[in-house]
């Protein structure tokens, strides 16, 4: 099962192969996709991206993992979430979210079983 390519990137919109609605913020993996929901998790910039965003891309058997911090970078990832990902086996990749989208979808052409988060405002 191939991770869908992200078709588009703009400030609070993002698209996604195979799914028919857009995105503000959003989780993606080998075989789906889905709307990333801050509210879930209770999520903000500060702390920032916390480990339980993570899980549900982490297991779907994702090897990569890339996390998308906005176009500012504004959103943190915390040295603990890192460490658990890190602690699944998973390698992951930081980086602002343009950056991140082109991360991303030269790995999933390429066949890589890698999912992400990405933050598509500041």
């Amino acid at each position: 099962m191939s991770s869908p390519q992200i078709r588009s990137l703009s400030w609070g919109l993002m698209t996604v192969e195979g799914s028919s609605a857009p995105y503000k913020d959003c989780k993606v993996w080998p075989g789906g996709s889905r709307g990333w929901d801050w509210r879930e998790t209770g999520t903000d910039h500060r702390p920032g991206v916390q480990p339980a965003d993570l899980e549900e891309v982490l297991k779907k058997g994702v090897d990569l993992l890339v996390i998308g911090r906005g176009m500012s970078e504004a959103l943190q990832v915390p040295s603990a979430t890192l460490d658990f990902v890190q602690q699944k086996g998973v390698e992951v990749r930081v980086l602002q979210t343009e950056k991140a989208v082109a991360e991303y979808n030269k790995l999933a052409v390429q066949g890589a079983k890698v999912g992400g988060v990405f933050h598509s405002t500041c």
